[in-house]
């Protein structure tokens, strides 16, 4: 440890993706934990952060104290909850620091107040943080815009453990945000979510969504783009959820000497265009 390493906040510290992102802190150069932060009430209080996560007795207690745990922080990692992330925005805002945000599930109104806490913190939110699939969501908008819709339909099929709360996940919404990109149109008019009984034909034009639930399953992801007589597939699979505490870690790492404002993975990974 160096007196330059950023300064991290870990948010949701006792859960498995804050366990994850604790340990990776540790193993990675340039970054150390700052404060561990769970809700009130939770059991884990008081505990050693480090201990918690398998990582090795660190120091740092875990706190339900938000204020005391952003004090002289660098930068917040956070794959809590949409009301959680919106809270943790503005004390970034006020603080004048990175904001890497996991969190999906967002509402149009919660990402309105992200975004005006953009304008004080350097906000980095993606629906993955992964260097696969954030390349693979450039793959899906390029093969978009390449095949034409007449001639071809876009289905985004999506698979997570059964504890996921939210659905489509943030990566498929993230990969049909892409590919609508890519065709020109607007997700929010030309999705399907739900399909049951006698739905008639497909609509031309749309992209599709299919969302399975199950066992343990980390995250798999396909787009799909089907034509008359042929099928290209896109995906990715996630074997470990470590990819996304590396990603969420060099994110704050590169967020920590630029501008206040919002930023993606792509802007992280130079892909962005």
């Amino acid at each position: 440890m160096s007196e330059q390493d950023m300064k991290l906040v870990v948010v949701g510290a006792a859960g498995r993706m804050g366990q994850t992102i604790i340990r990776v802190i540790q193993e990675t150069p340039g970054v150390k934990l700052h404060a561990a932060l769970e809700r009130s009430g939770s059991s884990f209080i008081g505990k050693d952060a480090g201990e918690l996560a398998g990582a090795g007795f660190l120091g740092v207690p875990v706190t339900d104290d938000p204020l005391q745990a952003f004090l002289h922080a660098e930068g917040v990692i956070d794959f809590t909850s949409p009301a959680g992330t919106v809270e943790f925005a503005g004390l970034a805002a006020q603080a004048r620091i990175v904001h890497v945000i996991g969190t999906t599930g967002c509402s149009a109104a919660d990402d309105e107040k992200i975004s005006a806490a953009a304008r004080h913190a350097r906000v980095v939110k993606s629906g993955n943080m992964s260097l696969g699939v954030n390349l693979l969501g450039v793959l899906a908008e390029q093969a978009a815009k390449a095949l034409p819709a007449a001639g071809w339909d876009i289905e985004i099929l999506e698979m997570h453990h059964k504890h996921k709360v939210d659905a489509p996940s943030g990566t498929a919404l993230l990969l049909g945000e892409a590919a609508a990109k890519g065709r020109g149109i607007d997700l929010a008019a030309q999705s399907v979510r739900v399909r049951d009984g006698h739905t008639g034909p497909r609509t031309a034009g749309t992209i599709g969504f299919a969302t399975l639930r199950g066992g343990s399953v980390v995250g798999e992801h396909s787009a799909i783009f089907a034509g008359e007589g042929e099928l290209i597939t896109l995906s990715h699979s996630a074997l470990d959820r470590s990819i996304f505490a590396r990603g969420a870690v060099a994110a704050a790492l590169w967020a920590r000497h630029e501008k206040p404002g919002f930023y993606t993975m792509l802007d992280v990974l130079g892909l962005s265009h």
